[in-house]
């Protein structure tokens, strides 16, 4: 059986480092049979990829990317505190979008990290979703991305 850190392979895709946090508070903290993270941005090597608002200065597409980028930061987040083979698929996904006035493709926009989830975890992948529109996020980062992920009973 393909464990999901070969899964992430075979996409040609690695966790990064664990971003660390621009606040008190922990990447990731696992409760019970649950690993909740906190909300990652779109760090690469401890900078933001982009910033700005979807609809004025970041089109949907970048923050497609850019939302890929926070679900992979979430991952190796999650990976820091249980591994990611530990887990048996993810609950939920909470995404923030920093939106132009008018702007209303925020679940468009999440899309770039509910199918990076499901590229990786097949049906465990498949999770319940909000996709909330926000005036600004942290540091002017477009795209904010936090999840839930079950642990296998095993672990």
């Amino acid at each position: 059986m393909t464990t999901w850190t070969q899964r992430l392979a075979e996409l040609g895709l690695r966790l990064p480092e664990v971003a660390r946090p621009v606040a008190s508070y922990a990447p990731a903290v696992r409760s019970g049979d649950h690993v909740h993270t906190a909300g990652q941005l779109p760090f690469v090597e401890g900078a933001l990829a982009a910033t700005g608002k979807l609809g004025a200065e970041v089109t949907v597409e970048e923050g497609q990317r850019l939302a890929r980028i926070c679900v992979l930061n979430a991952l190796a987040a999650v990976d820091g505190v249980v591994g990611l083979d530990a887990l048996s698929g993810v609950v939920k996904v909470v995404g923030f979008v920093a939106s132009a006035p008018g702007f209303t493709a925020q679940p468009t926009v999440l899309n770039g990290a509910s199918e990076l989830l499901g590229e990786v975890f097949g049906s465990a992948g498949t999770h319940a979703r909000s996709a909330v529109g926000v005036a600004e996020l942290p540091l002017g980062a477009p795209v904010e991305v936090e999840l839930v992920a079950e642990v296998s009973a095993h672990s």
